[in-house]
Formats: structure tokens, sequence, C-alpha cells
């Protein structure tokens, strides 16, 4: 007989969710940090070069934010199974998510050989940009099915509470790579190239290590195509749900540039800011996920309560903190990024809404993390798109025709975050969300 592997009595210490919540956030960190060196090292080439980079790394970040939905979605379903005294079927649910990561990984690559050329003059509008883009799209491509790799890696190792060898996977490939990069962009000569190889290495050394890990558990490893289906229906509400905050965000931004460039350059300080934050924050969410999942797939939802409430009050502090550093910053911070006064000005119009929102952001960060650990994730996708659709869209639109301004914009957002604060509150209480066992309505995976 299988024996629980997590004492469920000590799952809601803080020590423990700072066990699990510190590494996710160096994990978390470490690609961000890795871009930033990469953009450093490539714009010193000149204007093309960078440009190039800016337009095949913002196709790759929507491979990696597919990524990241590999990794919340594995997250759940595996610690609800180890949980459940099941580590095998845990790891199980890990083998099943990196056959889709391969599969999309692969047809990604083959996509960008035909395709890449279009994507990118599409997206630069011809010129020698487009062809330094596609040229580069082409060689990063082949990185992806590591990365993709490395978030099912990601996902199933936090659902087995294993914090340690992700952050080894994860980090290590992307020092290796911030070395590599100049030495190859520059002593040994490939220029750009040389910033598409040093990523392909890195991505490729990452998801191998996970995979290799997998390998280690000695589970069987033959695709089981009904229950990648199932880990699919998941990824697509994690997925329209994600397709709610893009679309959200790219319009915030489109009505800050009719408003002119002072006003979008503002925007684009508060919003990266805003990022950062839910960055952090996410580090927390994703501690819930794995120990809210384990918790209920134990059959311990008093466990998985205490959690909520507890994750949910640890938000709201962090949430908090940060809202005190934005108000002591906010006459020195926007400097950090333009020396524009009228860029200055604006950002002082967001900067009240921003640090307001960020208490309330701090939970509602968290808060998710508890439903997607739950397994709650229609719940989440339903809550998101009625946001979306019936709070910040038409707010940041109406700031618009009635010419708001970049604060008729941020109080779009702050009506964002409160729906989805009052609806996950609501949701909480209700208790629908801790539905114990080791899956949440669906069939037993054998190991």
């Amino acid at each position: 007989m299988s024996q629980p592997t997590i004492a469920t009595g000590r799952v809601a210490s803080p020590r423990r969710i700072a066990a699990l919540a510190l590494p996710a956030l160096v994990v978390l960190a470490a690609e961000p940090l890795y871009v930033l060196v990469d953009t450093a090292v490539v714009g010193h080439l000149g204007r093309v070069p960078l440009a190039a980079v800016a337009v095949g790394g913002t196709v790759m970040t929507l491979t990696a934010w597919l990524g990241t939905v590999v990794a919340y979605g594995t997250t759940g379903r595996a610690a609800r199974r180890f949980g459940a005294g099941d580590r095998a079927a845990a790891v199980a649910e890990g083998v099943q998510a990196s056959w889709s990561a391969l599969g999309v990984g692969l047809a990604v690559v083959v996509g960008m050989q035909f395709g890449g050329g279009a994507l990118a003059g599409a997206l630069a509008g011809g010129g020698d940009v487009a062809v330094a883009a596609a040229e580069w799209l082409r060689i990063a491509a082949f990185g992806t099915p590591g990365l993709l790799l490395a978030a099912a890696g990601n996902g199933w190792l936090r659902g087995v509470q294993d914090t340690r060898r992700p952050l080894l996977f994860v980090v290590g490939p992307n020092v290796l790579s911030a070395v590599l990069c100049p030495v190859l962009v520059y002593p040994v000569g490939l220029g750009l190239i040389g910033s598409a190889v040093a990523n392909v290495i890195a991505q490729t050394l990452s998801g191998a290590l996970f995979a290799a890990a997998l390998v280690a558990e000695r589970v069987a490893l033959r695709p089981r195509p009904r229950i990648i289906g199932q880990q699919l229906v998941l990824s697509r509400d994690l997925l329209i749900r994600g397709v709610a905050f893009q679309a959200s965000f790219l319009s915030a931004t489109a009505v800050a540039a009719r408003f002119g460039a002072a006003t979008v350059g503002a925007h684009q300080i508060a919003v990266q800011l805003w990022f950062f934050a839910a960055l952090v924050l996410d580090a927390l969410a994703i501690a819930a996920q794995a120990l809210v999942g384990a918790a209920l797939g134990g059959g311990d939802d008093a466990t998985a309560r205490a959690l909520a409430r507890r994750i949910g009050r640890l938000g709201a502090i962090c949430g908090t903190a940060f809202a005190v550093l934005a108000a002591a910053g906010a006459g020195v911070v926007p400097t950090w990024f333009s020396s524009d006064r009228a860029v200055h000005e604006q950002a002082l119009v967001a900067w009240p809404w921003f640090a307001a929102m960020l208490p309330l952001a701090g939970v509602v960060f968290a808060l998710d993390g508890v439903l997607i650990g739950a397994g709650d994730i229609r719940y989440l996708r339903n809550l998101t798109v009625a946001g979306a659709l019936g709070g910040f869209l038409p707010a940041i639109w109406l700031a618009y025709a009635l010419d708001l301004g970049l604060g008729g914009i941020w109080a779009g957002l702050m009506l964002f975050t409160v729906i989805r604060l009052i609806g996950l509150l609501l949701r909480l209480r209700s208790g629908a969300w801790a539905v114990t066992g080791a899956v949440r309505g669906e069939e037993r995976l054998p190991a």
C-alpha cells in the first residue's frame, strides 16, 4: 500500500510555504534576467540586430507563455496524486505532460522553418530587421522542445514538493548561456546568430535535465492519449484565461498610445513594474498550487481551506509591502526609466492606482494559485473572461471615448482586479473548489 508522502498537519506552515515559494521565485526570475543579458549583448551590435531580437523575442515569449500553462496545469494534477500517497502516478502526470510538450515544441520548430520569415515580416514590416529577425527565429526555435520539456518538468517536480532540482535545472543552463552569449556573438564572430545559438543550448540542456529526472524515476514512459487529452482540456482553459489577460493589456497599451507618446511611455513603466510584482507574487501562487493540490489529493479539505486562508493573508502582506515601496518611490522610480519630464508627470497619474492595487493583487494572485492547485480552472477561466469583458475592456475604451487619460486606463485595471478579487472570495467562501481525491472528476491514472 502507498503511504502518504506529506504530513498534512504541517502543510500550512509559513516555513513550508516559503520553502516552495523562494526557489520558485528564482526559477521565475532566471529567464527574464537572461533576456536582459541577451538584449544588452546584442544591443552593442547595432540598431538592426537589437530590433531583430525584439521582434523574434516577442514570438518566443508566446512559446514561453505556453510553457507556463503546461507547468501550472501539471503542478496541480501531480500534487493531487502526490498528496494521495501515489508518487509514481504524480510522476506519470509529468511523463504525459512531457509528451505533449515535446510534440508542441517540434511543431514550433517545423513551423518556424517554413513560416518564420512571413511572421517576422508581418511583425517588423519588412526590411533588414525582418530578414535578421527571421534568421534569428529559425535558429532560436530549435530550443522550443527543451523549453517546453523544462516547463513540464517544473510542473511535476513542484507537484511532488521537489524545489531543489528545478532550481538547478533552470538556473545552471541560464548561467551557462549568459556566459556563452557574449563569447559566441563577439570572439567567435557569430554576431546575432550567436545569441540564438546560446538560447538553444540553454533550453535544450534544461529540457534534457528534466527528461533525465523523469527517466530516473523508473516509471512507464509510453504516452497515454486519454490522460494527455485530459491535460489538454485543463491547458485549454488556462490558455483562454491567458488570452483574456493578453487582450486586456494590449488594449490598454493601444488606448494609452492614443493619448500621446508621454502617456504610453508612462503606462509602459507602470505596467512593467506591475508585471514584475506579478512575477514575484506568482512564486507564492506556485507554492499554493503544490500544497493545496497535495492536501486535497490526500483527502484533507480542512488543511486545504486553512492553506487558502493563510496564503491569501500572505498575499495581502506581500502586496502591501510592494505598495509601500511603490508609494515611497513615486517621485524617483519613473526617473530610472526615462529622463522625459512629461513621462514623469504622466507616471504620477497612474502611480496612485498602481500602488493602491498591489495589496488587492497580492490576494488575487495567491488565490489564483489556490484554485489552480484545486483544479478549479473552469471557474478561474470564466471569472477572468467576465472581468475582462465586463470590466477592464469597457472601462479602458470608455476612458478613451471620454478623454480620461492614463488615470481612466488604470481605473479600468483596478476594476478588473476588484472583480476578480470578489469572485475569488465568493468561490472560496462557497467551498465548491475544495474537492478531495487524487483527481478532480477523472479516472485514476495507472502508474
